[in-house]
């Protein structure tokens, strides 16, 4: 026990150093001062033995010879016990304890000598005690009788050499039992000395009941408890946690006015910290310092560590300085606990000033340290502080744990870096971190900020898939805002029930609920959810309020309104908010309630989103003068008539053109005009409902002036252009540009677009020309207009000549415009510029889009170079994932040129992708096909089109048809065409003249007779079919029926097809032979 380390002077010696041999008595009352050698006791002889006593025997010479001692033996044995004791410290390392020694008097040896001690540490008689009593604790309980085993002793043993046999001992019993035995002997006399080595062998085992038993006998035979007996019992409650006992003794102690020593106090504070008894830890260290005992540096991290559990800060930082000021270096947890403490108290500088100092005593920092400053600097938001911190601890080998992971992915999410985020979140996967529901929310959090629902709602799965973890309430509010995010209602609606269960829902989670309903215009459903949180007295906040106020002011519901400002009059929420006090100031202003006026806090500005829901709720309910109350209040505010104006705004956004236009003229009756961006807001409103005459009116009554006419003409163009009244957007922009307004690059924007739309290239050229004549300042958006519009009137060189002057003016083009000049130079049959302008993008760092790269694709398919669209579309699937027309357009340059196994893998690889092929797409496989000759897969890759849901249009079968016409195959091609009746499609113009081609060139005369009165019935006016059959009937002298066909034709207007010859090619060998 540790209390028996720092015993007191009167009687620790005698338990641990030698006896002198000058005093009569050892327990004498008038002791010479002792000299204390510490000496671990031991059974094993020394090396030495006496002298043989020989006086011839001569002496060793010396160089400075000493006096000789009376007794030279003794001298030879102090000098031997000195070597043997040297080499067993250098034997036992660097911290063994040298022993002070001692030097003794001729007679003082002697009676050593006699003692029979021969070197050890206790006399022989005493070391066979000692290994009597031990040899007992291997027999059980009654075997043994103590008196019988000591017989032998009876005598022979002083009082002092009894106790040190029972200091020796190491089990409980053989202590009580040779106690029991000691207090039978003459020796033997109570002291407190023999008691307190009891008390400890006791303690040290838990031996609680013996041990109190023990120290009232003591008291009861007349032993006055010292410090070290009391510390020791004290110490012995503190070990097995017995703290009520142990604060009952120490208050006894107190009275009798014993000091205790501070090693007792550490066992005392360190146990009741234990228990979180940090009340009692300040009380008992307050007495001690009262009593003047010095602390160490263990007692200061002990009590610090309950300073601040208890929240005396003030008085946990007084320790720490006295801590330092006495010369003691804190541990690191005591720097740790500072620094958190400060952190969450919000004095950061005092944090950071303590961390300073535990670096500049060359202190490492543990990672609950390190995790203490994340959380400091993300506090902050001093993100690079907290990367360098992360940065400084993998220098030092500090382990991160969860806790610091965590943070480390909140100030990711903070900085943006979401995929560094993610990265570390996967890290801690792969390490087995992931054990605290914090960390898994936190990433969902950040997937949440990032807009990535999908990935939030994947963390929280996982997370719920670990049984070890359940969620918690905050896990409901974020799960929440992932399905409100996604706009899930059922799973959203599901979740806040959840959520409900853990207790009331707190007014974020009824924000966002009530959000989901108005965007997905459940109104219904948000007036009941409404109902329901005012039912369960949920709190609001000023967000969930100004939600609710919103509702209830756009759907008209007065009496819901006042019913809700009077609930919140008795909240706190309703004196500290400007926007609630203003709206009951508005509402109440005259209604003489005596209750709210009383409550009514006067702010020198009120709010104006307050009086603009006020008024949109009076509009609503049709109060037209308690509606022009407020707005001659709101115009009285500063700002108010901005807000009227997005009122009005917020009016025209929902669509409802009447009554903004109302508003407004109420506006000007009270002598305020809204500003032109609402009036331009309700002219485009008329036009995209296609009421131009309405447009009209409202540009004609406000464009009153050169600035407004100027600031509306867009809006009135662009509703032209809605309406599809090209004329009318080109003569509003000729009368506004010879009354010489200026228009802005938006304006001529829609003017050339409407036109182009429309057909009129030549006028969009003409205000093109006109633009650029007049040197108008036009942006990147104007350029690509008019170069896009060029493009589609076939001005190819026009609209080449429109991007030099753009790049003379120093305008930057964007990739839209590379994009068109790509169009503009491959139209033109000029793939040289068209790739020029690809990689101009490029190198000026613009990043090529899907568009772009399949659009120089298609043109190089066109010019027949496959394998350069071949490469470029692998380089575009590097940085862009493929979309299905970009699949589409390569596999259709794949097929012109019959490449029929790339078009296989790109086929493969589309699917990879999770696109599903269409029509077009197995379009291209079965033209790959034909194109190679590999008919058979042709038509198994029509026969399989089904299995994914694609039905075969004629366009499929007539890619079948064709190949097997030409080749002179007609057998084949009438079995192909048989299988497409057979589908259940209706054979189009295409396939009838694919067969009648195919019957006139090989001469099948009579079979294309046929097939044309078959089809005769159905088809439209064809010149080729038509012809065909004229020549069929001549060549087989049908005259009269070929004059009926050729008659038919002149009606219709068909000119007739002389070059026609049937069986043109029966004159030349076939190329190929089936």
């Amino acid at each position: 026990m540790e209390s028996l380390h720092f015993s007191s002077s009167n009687y620790s010696s005698f338990l641990c150093t030698t006896i002198p041999l000058t005093t009569s008595s050892p327990l004498s009352s008038s002791r010479k001062p002792k000299i204390r050698l510490r000496i671990r006791s031991s059974v094993t002889p020394d090396p030495w033995s006496l002298s043989d006593g020989n006086p011839d025997r001569p002496k060793p010479k010396s160089k400075h010879p000493k006096n000789p001692l009376s007794d030279d033996n003794a001298r030879r044995i102090i000098k031997s016990k000195a070597l043997y004791l040297s080499a067993l410290r250098r034997n036992q390392g660097p911290h063994a304890q040298t022993p002070k020694w001692i030097k003794r008097t001729p007679e003082q040896m002697v009676r050593y000598l006699q003692d029979d001690r021969n070197g050890h540490l206790y006399g022989r008689h005493v070391v066979a005690a000692i290994k009597r009593v031990r040899s007992l604790s291997e027999k059980a309980e009654g075997e043994y009788d103590m008196r019988t085993v000591m017989s032998s002793f009876v005598g022979k043993l002083s009082f002092r050499e009894m106790c040190v046999v029972l200091k020796e001992q190491k089990g409980w019993r053989q202590v009580r039992d040779l106690f029991s035995w000691m207090k039978l002997q003459l020796s033997y006399r109570p002291s407190v000395i023999v008691y307190t080595i009891v008390l400890r062998t006791y303690g040290q085992i838990g031996k609680i009941k013996l041990a109190e038993q023990t120290f009232l006998e003591m008291l009861e035979a007349g032993c006055e408890p010292d410090e070290v007996a009391c510390g020791t019992m004290l110490c012995t409650y503190a070990r097995w946690g017995r703290e009520k006992a142990m604060l009952a003794f120490y208050s006894a102690v107190q009275e009798r006015g014993i000091v205790l020593s501070v090693a007792v106090y550490n066992f005392m504070l360190s146990s009741l910290q234990k228990k979180s008894l940090h009340e009692k830890v300040v009380r008992v260290w307050r007495q001690m310092v009262g009593e003047g005992v010095v602390p160490n540096k263990f007692t200061y991290t002990v009590v610090i560590s309950s300073l601040v559990k208890e929240g005396l800060v003030e008085e946990a930082l007084k320790s720490f300085d006295e801590c330092k000021s006495v010369g003691f270096v804190p541990e690191e947890a005591t720097y740790s606990l500072l620094i958190s403490l400060s952190t969450k108290s919000g004095d950061y500088d005092q944090a950071l000033r303590l961390y300073e100092d535990m670096r500049s005593m060359r202190i490492v920092p543990s990672n609950y340290t390190c995790a203490s400053l994340l959380t400091l600097y993300y506090k902050k938001e001093d993100y690079s502080k907290a990367l360098s911190l992360f940065s400084e601890m993998e220098r030092e080998k500090i382990a991160a744990d969860e806790v610091i992971y965590g943070l480390l992915i909140r100030i990711y999410g903070k900085l943006g870096l979401y995929e560094d985020a993610r990265t570390t979140f996967k890290e801690m996967e792969q390490l087995g971190l992931l054990s605290d529901q914090k960390t898994y929310l936190a990433m969902a959090q950040v997937n949440l900020n990032s807009g990535d629902y999908d990935k939030a709602l994947e963390v929280i799965e996982l997370m719920k898939s670990r049984n070890n973890i359940w969620l918690s309430r905050f896990a409901y509010i974020v799960l929440l805002q992932c399905y409100v995010m996604k706009e899930d209602l059922s799973s959203a609606e599901v979740t806040f029930q959840a959520l409900s269960k853990t207790g009331l829902p707190d007014a974020g989670s009824c924000n966002d609920m009530l959000n989901l309903y108005i965007r997905l215009d459940l109104m219904d459903k948000a007036k009941d959810f409404i109902v329901q949180i005012r039912r369960d007295r949920v709190e609001f906040d000023e967000e969930l309020c100004r939600t609710v106020m919103s509702i209830y002011c756009k759907e008209g519901m007065v009496g819901d309104t006042e019913q809700l400002i009077k609930e919140l009059s008795s909240s706190r929420l309703f004196k500290d908010s400007r926007f609630i006090q203003t709206m009951c100031r508005a509402m109440y202003e005259h209604k003489d309630d005596e209750q709210l006026e009383g409550k009514l806090v006067t702010f020198f500005q009120p709010d104006t989103t307050a009086l603009g829901l006020v008024l949109s709720l009076y509009l609503a309910n049709g109060n037209m003068s308690q509606t022009d109350k407020v707005v001659a209040l709101l115009l009285e505010t500063s700002g108010g008539l901005s807000t009227a104006s997005q009122l009005i705004r917020n009016i025209i956004r929902d669509g409802d053109a009447y009554k903004a236009e109302i508003r407004i003229n109420q506006l000007l009756k009270l002598g305020c005009r809204v500003d032109n961006a609402t009036i331009s807001s309700l002219i485009s409103l008329y036009g995209k409902k296609h009421k131009l005459k309405k447009a009209q009116e409202i540009y004609t009554a406000f464009a009153d002036s050169p600035l407004a006419k100027k600031l509306l003409c867009n809006s009135m163009l662009d509703a032209y252009a809605k309406c599809g009244k090209s004329e009318e957007a080109y003569s509003l922009y000729r009368r506004l540009t010879e009354e010489g307004h200026d228009l802005d690059a938006v304006a001529i924007s829609i003017v050339v677009n409407a036109l182009t739309h429309s057909g009129k290239h030549r006028e969009a050229e003409n205000v093109i020309r006109q633009s650029l004549e007049h040197w108008l300042e036009l942006d990147t958006v104007a350029y690509n207009t008019f170069i896009k519009a060029m493009l589609g009137a076939g001005r190819l060189h026009f609209a080449s000549s429109i991007y030099e002057c753009m790049l003379s003016k120093g305008v930057t083009p964007s990739i839209q415009t590379y994009n068109t000049m790509i169009s503009v130079y491959g139209r033109g049959r000029k793939l040289d510029r068209a790739v020029e302008m690809f990689n101009t993008a490029c190198s000026l760092g613009l990043s090529p889009d899907e568009k772009a790269y399949m659009n120089l694709i298609s043109y190089y398919g066109k010019a027949g170079k496959r394998h350069e669209a071949s490469m470029l579309f692998t380089k575009m699937r590097e940085s862009i994932k493929p979309g299905m027309v970009s699949y589409n357009i390569m596999m259709n340059v794949y097929a012109t040129g019959g490449l029929y196994q790339e078009a296989e893998k790109l086929f493969k690889a589309m699917k990879q992708d999770d696109w599903l092929p269409d029509s077009f797409t197995y379009l291209s496989l079965v033209r790959a096909y034909t194109e190679s000759l590999k008919y058979s897969e042709a038509e198994e890759t029509i026969n399989s089109m089904q299995e994914d849901g694609v039905y075969p249009s004629c366009s499929h079968f007539n890619l079948i048809l064709s190949a097997f016409a030409k080749m002179g195959l007609i057998g084949e091609a009438e079995r192909v065409y048989e299988g497409l009746l057979a589908a259940g499609l209706s054979p189009d113009a295409a396939c009838y003249g694919t067969m009648l081609r195919g019957y006139m060139d090989y001469g099948h005369v009579e079979e294309g007779i046929k097939f044309y009165q078959q089809i005769s019935g159905s088809i439209k006016a064809d010149r080729f079919i038509l012809s065909a059959a004229v020549h069929f009937y001549r060549s087989v002298g049908k005259e009269v029926e070929a004059q009926s066909v050729l008659h038919s034709m002149s009606s219709m207007g068909i000119s007739f097809l002389e070059s026609l010859e049937v069986g043109s090619k029966l004159k030349s060998p076939p190329m190929f032979q089936n």
